[in-house]
């Protein structure tokens, strides 16, 4: 697939690390430096293996971005508006991502390289990463250290429930790149 952007774009390397889980769930990320915060978000859900049935915000040098509604009095800078470039500062800048405010899904991202594009990779890609997402709605990381409990012992009493609730089965160890990167070239930078 040709590039949708010139070649010579800069390219934002990103680590993104879930917080609070042990051992650590993380995804490496390529993206456009002309990507908006709000398709940032898009690309966040696909790569963490969220499905964007909550609020989300971006926190970034004490400001906080995300997509304003007024019905529930949510006033935060319009992130389809703003630019990774005016907002990351270079290499090693570090923000929050935090997902599912109920449940507190905090993001680190960080800056790893600027990078220049490649002609032959379609961004944004994820290069690497370690784990599978945990459930949506499972309770923040206490909530998802209980659920790993719950389907890793048989004999604990919530233990049916919780792989019925799931779908049947959940590896925490899935990490499924290929199937991340091809709902990544529908999205485009």
């Amino acid at each position: 697939m040709p590039p949708q952007k010139p070649a010579d774009s800069t390219i934002y390397q990103f680590k993104v690390t879930l917080r609070d889980i042990k051992p650590p769930i993380w995804r490496r990320i390529q993206v456009r430096s002309e990507t908006t915060l709000g398709k940032l978000h898009d690309i966040l859900q696909v790569t963490m293996g969220w499905f964007d049935g909550h609020l989300h915000v971006f926190e970034i040098q004490g400001r906080q971005y995300g997509r304003p509604d007024p019905e529930f009095d949510w006033d935060v800078n319009d992130a389809s508006k703003v630019q990774l470039s005016q907002v990351v500062t270079g290499e090693k800048f570090k923000f929050l991502y935090i997902y599912d405010m109920g449940d507190g899904w905090e993001h680190e991202i960080v800056l790893e390289k600027l990078l220049p594009a490649d002609p032959e990779t379609h961004y944004p890609t994820c290069i690497k990463g370690k784990r599978a997402c945990p459930p949506e709605d499972c309770g923040g990381a206490w909530g998802y250290a209980e659920f790993l409990a719950a389907i890793q012992t048989p004999t604990h009493p919530e233990h049916e429930s919780m792989l019925e609730w799931v779908g049947g089965e959940f590896d925490p160890e899935e990490f499924d790149i290929d199937g991340i990167n091809e709902v990544l070239e529908q999205i485009g930078s």
